[in-house]
């Protein structure tokens, strides 16, 4: 019992990491569209659709194990933090008080979804739930 719930532990810190990873690859894709031309160049393109997939994959991955509603959350927010800041370092994005504050929501709100998933995401099922069965049609004479 105690080897599955270290197993289970080991799975969801992988779980947070993967994660994390996957909210880089958003960022790249996300400032990678940028450098695409509306995708008609060709190298930045493919490292756009790339990044995307691998983001994808890496969330879907992470999601086997952490709730789908804190996975999402946290992985879309690592990209828009991420990429705000990427835009003011790279693009010359502004950087108003106001977006800085708004980044510390978001930050904020990261930490509080990661601090309130119930131990961490463990006991998160791994297959989705089976769809209920349909009614059977009533006979009709």
């Amino acid at each position: 019992m105690q080897e599955q719930l270290t197993t289970k532990r080991r799975d969801t810190e992988m779980a947070w990491i993967i994660l994390g990873i996957a909210g880089l690859f958003e960022i790249g894709w996300a400032i990678g569209l940028k450098y695409t031309d509306g995708f008609s160049r060709l190298w930045p393109s493919v490292w756009t659709a790339g990044s995307m997939i691998v983001s994808i994959w890496l969330l879907a991955w992470a999601m086997k194990s952490l709730p789908v509603g804190t996975a999402y959350a946290v992985w879309v927010g690592i990209g828009a933090i991420g990429t705000v800041l990427l835009g003011i370092v790279l693009l010359g994005d502004p950087a108003t008080l106001g977006r800085m504050v708004s980044m510390l929501l978001i930050v904020a709100g990261i930490v509080g979804l990661k601090l309130a998933t119930p131990n961490g995401g463990e006991g998160v099922k791994e297959e989705a739930p089976e769809a209920p069965e349909a009614p059977e049609p009533p006979i009709r004479n």
